[in-house]
């Protein structure tokens, strides 16, 4: 395979577990944001190949990163990227930094305890949420309360696909500490529901997911672009609500999932949440101009 181009799995943003630049965000901010997600796919589906070699997929994911660098020849997965980037002044870093999550994916497949997953969730997650946050112009002190609620929506996603990432990647991103813990091995993952201990090692996980989930709590009030805030809103309820139902169910013999509707039940909850939010805070402001 000679480009990133032929490696693409067909997937789109239509496909992710939350929403992705959805309608609730002006069409001007969704367009670099789309470009960032097409960059992420691209990279995504190189580190997933199923039979490319690494040194092979490594050396694309550095292709990828010197196109949008302009260090290297142009590449359609990282042109949009690259165009967005500088029409609007944005910084590169957001993306590079992901693109060393996916070349820990190629190198590493599993992960020691819950501070090295934090680790990866930093390139994986984290750069995702700082980069939407500044298409926005918002302040760097969104940051930590961005960076708690990625870091959620990644070990959630790392729950619900545990037994695929496991079967189709030879990958856990469970913590080797907390398997060990409550008794679970790597096989269980392979079985068509989980062993007690499993069972327990996942629970304990959703309920550090639901904990990170409490932390971010305070980044819809931070947030000045009402837009933003709705869909924040909405992500952080799902996330919420997501988390809560890992600890109790079993994401190998059934999926932890919402239907399109109980998805809108539960988004358009948080947006409502977003929009009391942001009245409070503009009632607050008003009152704080009172002389």
């Amino acid at each position: 395979m000679t480009s990133a181009a032929d490696t693409l799995s067909g997937k789109s943003h239509r496909d992710e577990n939350f929403p992705v630049a959805s309608w609730l965000m002006s069409a001007r901010n969704r367009g670099p944001i789309l470009a960032f997600y097409r960059f992420a796919r691209a990279a995504d589906d190189v580190a997933d190949h199923a039979t490319l070699p690494p040194a092979r997929k490594l050396a694309l994911l550095d292709d990828l990163g010197a196109a949008l660098t302009g260090e290297g020849p142009s590449d359609p997965q990282a042109e949009p990227l690259r165009h967005a980037l500088r029409e609007r002044g944005l910084s590169v870093r957001h993306a590079l930094e992901l693109l060393d999550a996916f070349r820990l994916d190629v190198r590493q497949n599993r992960y020691a305890d819950w501070d090295e997953l934090i680790g990866y969730c930093r390139l994986s997650a984290m750069p995702v949420g700082r980069f939407v946050l500044d298409v926005h112009g918002e302040s760097e002190a969104t940051w930590p309360a961005s960076d708690a609620l990625c870091a959620a929506l990644q070990v959630i996603n790392h729950l619900q696909d545990c037994g695929a990432d496991y079967r189709d990647l030879g990958r856990i991103y469970l913590p080797q500490d907390v398997l060990a813990a409550h008794g679970a091995t790597a096989d269980m993952l392979a079985a068509p529901r989980a062993a007690p201990p499993l069972h327990g090692a996942l629970g304990e996980l959703a309920r550090r997911a639901s904990e990170l989930v409490g932390q971010s709590r305070s980044l819809v009030p931070q947030i000045r672009d009402l837009r933003l805030s709705l869909e924040i809103g909405a992500i952080h309820n799902l996330a919420r609500h997501l988390a809560g139902e890992l600890e109790r169910r079993d994401p190998l013999s059934e999926p932890v999932h919402l239907g399109k509707a109980g998805f809108a039940l539960v988004g358009g909850a948080g947006v409502l949440q977003g929009l009391l939010a942001q009245l409070g805070r503009t009632i607050a402001a008003r009152a704080g101009r009172r002389p």
